[in-house]
This record gives C-alpha cells, structure tokens and sequence, in this order.
C-alpha cells in the first residue's frame, strides 16, 4: 500500500509535535505558556473535528478549554503545568477506555463490531462479531492500562521519565497495538476484507454523524 502525500505530511507533523513536546516538557523551565502551545492546538483539532461530526456539545467543551488554558496563561496561572499535561494524558485515555468499554454492553454491537461492519459493508458472521468484540476489549484494556502507567510514572517516577513515556511510549505502543491486531485479524480470520487506515478512519467518521439520528443504529447493518 503506498503512502499519500498527505498521510506523509500528518505522519511527519505528528513526529515533530511529539518532538516539540517532549523538549518543551524536559528542557524548558516549567511553563503555563508552555501547555498552552501543547494543549491548545489539540483542542482547536478536537473542537473543530467535534463540530463537523455533529458533536456540538464536545466542540464547545474543547474551545472552552483552550481558552481557559490561555486564560489562565495570561494570568499567571496556579496550576502546574507538569499537572495540565498529566491531566492531557489522563483525559485522552480514561475518555477512550470510557467509550471503548461502554459500548460493549449495547445490543447493537461493540464498537469495534459496528465500524468493521461499516468498513466492510456486509453482514459479519458470528465469528467475526465475536472476534470484533474482543478487540474492542482488549482496545479499552490498553487504554485503561495506559491511563494507571500514566497515573504510577507521575507519581512514583521524576517527570522526566514521565514526559518520556507520553510522548515516546505511547505512541510506539499505539502503532504496536494497531500492527499486533492487523496481523493477528487477518491470520485468524482470512475473511476480512483486506480495509485502510483511511477506511477505518472514515468508518469511524460516518458512525459519529450517524450517532446523533434517533433509529439509525440499525441502518447499517
């Protein structure tokens, strides 16, 4: 599969984020402004992502945030900023497990379940499903697993240490879980069609415009 240039361009921005993050964090003196230049760029990215996927409520939260960040900023702030970015660390995690694990009691699927049956546009047999649903497991496992690391380094470990593995070890782990579950689907069960990233991505997309419908769980199965 060949790579697109823009899928290029976001790899090597998110590379050079991480970067930026990591010497900001290490080597900068602690600084409100500091988080601000972290923080609030995600923010503005979820805000405006919350937004297109008819998430109303979410965008605001998130502008909200951003501009409470550079408030506080502005004012000489109280908070550490060591503290705003466990607080990051923590949030985009816990959120995570939070909707991975939730979905696993509805009746129309896991989530995993729902967005192969989007990617795949067909009817998943039982295998399949039950397959689906224990990756959707494992996913809220990781991100729960991520989230008391995080929570342990911080407390237990010189900040140092915990910048490291914000910003170096999680998304290595990330890209390991995404490989380990590429490998592992199609060996187990060949009967996946072979889908993109940017497939899952859009499955993922449609589902959240599609969620705001009343009676449009089933539409898709």
């Amino acid at each position: 599969m060949s790579l697109r240039p823009r899928h290029v361009a976001v790899g090597l921005a998110g590379l050079a984020y991480l970067g930026v993050s990591q010497w900001l964090m290490t080597r900068d003196p602690p600084s409100a402004w500091s988080a601000v230049a972290l923080l609030a760029p995600m923010l503005a990215l979820l805000a405006v992502g919350a937004w297109r996927a008819g998430r109303r409520a979410w965008a605001v939260a998130a502008a909200l945030l951003a501009a409470g960040l550079t408030l506080q900023a502005a004012s000489g702030g109280s908070m550490p900023a060591e503290r705003l970015y466990l607080l990051e660390h923590l949030g985009v995690h816990v959120t995570l497990a939070l909707v991975f694990g939730s979905s696993l009691g509805r009746s129309e699927g896991s989530l995993i379940t729902r967005l192969a049956a989007r990617v795949h546009r067909s009817a998943l047999t039982p295998p399949m499903i039950a397959y689906t649903r224990k990756v959707t497991i494992a996913w809220t496992a990781y991100f729960a697993t991520m989230a008391l690391l995080s929570a342990i380094l911080y407390v237990a470990a010189p900040f140092g240490v915990w910048a490291t593995f914000a910003n170096v070890v999680t998304p290595l782990a990330l890209l390991l879980m995404f490989a380990g579950e590429f490998v592992l689907r199609y060996r187990l069960h060949p009967e996946f069609e072979r889908a993109t990233m940017q497939d899952a991505i859009g499955a993922w997309a449609q589902s959240q415009r599609a969620r705001p419908t009343p009676g449009d769980s089933g539409s898709n199965r």
